[in-house]
């Protein structure tokens, strides 16, 4: 069976099914586990990743409305692999390459008939029926289920803990400018780890907002989870934000209770780490470090 994954939570997804062996091609996103990343990379970006979040987005709307795909996909490299499998996604066509996109390829690879299988994740359980369902096409479906069961056992615990808490009230922001709060599965997580989302809908797409609304509401804690950013650059890009007077006012910047995350390996990646995703909540809500995951996947903003 030879696999390309298009989206790096189902590379992690093929890697805890005990199934890399079988990958043959990523994409541009996939950098975990380690032993992937020599694998031939199947899609490419056509904006500038390194801009700062204003610029990424004009970049993007730009690209929509001329029509164009956001991401090209290397169909020769795609024919040459000769996979059996492609998995891709629909649930974000600015998070990676969609499935739209692989079937215009396949068409132009002549030669190869993959079965296309796409995720869309919008919840916590809709992550873990795409883990099962993985596990049945890759063949690994007993492997698919003790993942998903210890999944839910270690969260079961977590959100025992924190049952009985005053929530905290927490800000969830996944776009830095234009202002975006996180929704779909980040909700969730925000709640098991006993805080309340004040913006972001469980189980729907994050929306669109202004900073107006942060400044109304004013959160105990304000989390940063920017979409494909890891801390350091998440820092550089809240340098305009920290001069704003009406920043310095919230209760959470003047509490020291701002948080940076690595949204990129965490929060954004709909896979197994997601339960890393909710211990670091975990921590960052009930001001602990019970699971060692300070500095390399959330720090305090001060910190940095």
């Amino acid at each position: 069976m030879r696999i390309i994954s298009l989206i790096s939570s189902a590379t992690e997804i093929v890697n805890s099914l005990q199934s890399i062996n079988n990958l043959v091609g990523i994409s541009h996103e996939c950098d975990y586990p380690d032993s992937i990343k020599k694998l031939p990379v199947c899609s490419e970006p056509r904006f500038d990743i390194n801009g700062k979040s204003i610029e990424i987005d004009q970049n993007i709307k730009s690209l929509l409305q001329e029509a164009l795909s956001i991401y090209r996909v290397k169909e020769d490299t795609i024919r040459k692999l000769k996979p059996d499998i492609i998995i891709t996604q629909s649930q974000c066509d600015v998070c990676a390459v969609n499935i739209k996109d692989v079937r215009i390829a396949i068409e132009q690879a002549i030669g190869i008939n993959p079965e296309i299988i796409s995720l869309s994740p919008a919840c916590l359980k809709d992550v873990w029926n795409d883990i099962l369902e993985l596990g049945i096409a890759l063949e690994k479906e007993s492997i698919a289920k003790e993942i998903v069961e210890n999944i839910k056992n270690d969260i079961s615990i977590i959100s025992k803990k924190n049952k009985n808490k005053d929530p905290v009230s927490v800000g969830c922001i996944e776009w830095i400018e234009p202002l975006m709060f996180a929704g779909n599965w980040v909700p969730e997580i925000v709640k098991i780890a006993g805080g309340k989302s004040l913006f972001g809908v469980a189980g729907k797409h994050s929306n669109w907002s202004k900073y107006e609304e942060l400044y109304h509401h004013d959160p105990d804690k304000i989390i940063f989870m920017p979409c494909g950013y890891d801390m350091s650059k998440t820092k550089v890009d809240l340098s305009n934000l920290m001069h704003d007077a009406r920043w310095k006012n919230l209760k959470a910047v003047k509490a020291d209770e701002v948080y940076l995350t690595d949204g990129n390996q965490y929060f954004n990646r709909p896979g197994p780490r997601l339960l890393d995703s909710i211990k670091i909540m975990d921590d960052v809500i009930n001001n602990s470090n019970i699971y060692n995951l300070k500095n390399d996947g959330w720090k305090r903003l001060s910190d940095l």
